[in-house]
């Protein structure tokens, strides 16, 4: 029991580390990385999904993580506030998607074989194409920024940032995913060395 726990928290540690370390520019630079937040999203509800009290909580953490470094970098830093808007609260079912198709899949299938992989890999990119719809979407019409755009020009001029966002949550998930599989063929062969 004490090494799930100590694993759960290992996880949720690495999840918040991810983010406290990405979270301040969405695109990168030469100085940071890319925002990795849809994907930690995503990671936590794979791999804490057999953890039911753990989940919820590292997703509440990483919530108030998420607005707290938000915050902090518009009222401190002075990054531009435009997107705190009341559409900014559509980033809770925005994550919450990402959370449950990774915690989906955790329930029901396995990382072992291609087959789960390539089912992996559709789940990720639709859950990520879907948080990129939700969020563009609410934003267009919840945040008070757009009266004079229509829904089409809107979406056009939003579209070109979609392969940037999909692609990159999607390469974080394939790393840590293919970490973990290098992982557990590793410590299977260590289990079952081959005879000399």
């Amino acid at each position: 029991m004490k090494l799930l726990q100590s694993r759960t928290w290992m996880i949720a540690a690495g999840l918040m580390l991810a983010m406290a370390a990405t979270r301040f520019n969405h695109f990168g630079s030469a100085f940071s990385l890319p925002d990795a937040s849809w994907a930690v999203f995503f990671l936590g509800g794979l791999y804490l999904a057999r953890y039911t009290r753990a989940s919820i909580a590292v997703f509440i953490a990483l919530l108030l993580e998420a607005g707290l470094m938000d915050s902090y970098v518009t009222n401190v830093q002075g990054v531009s506030d435009w997107c705190m808007t009341p559409a900014y609260w559509f980033l809770i079912p925005t994550y919450g998607s990402l959370w449950l198709v990774g915690r989906w899949f955790a329930l029901r299938h396995s990382l072992e074989g291609k087959k789960g992989l390539v089912l992996l890999a559709v789940l990720a990119w639709a859950a990520n194409s879907f948080a990129f719809f939700l969020s563009n979407a609410s934003f267009y019409l919840v945040s008070g920024r757009f009266a004079e755009m229509t829904a089409t020009e809107y979406a056009s001029r939003v579209s070109e940032y979609y392969v940037s966002y999909v692609s990159m949550s999607m390469l974080y998930i394939a790393c840590v995913v293919g970490i973990h599989i290098l992982f557990t063929v590793l410590s299977k062969s260590k289990s079952h060395p081959s005879p000399v």
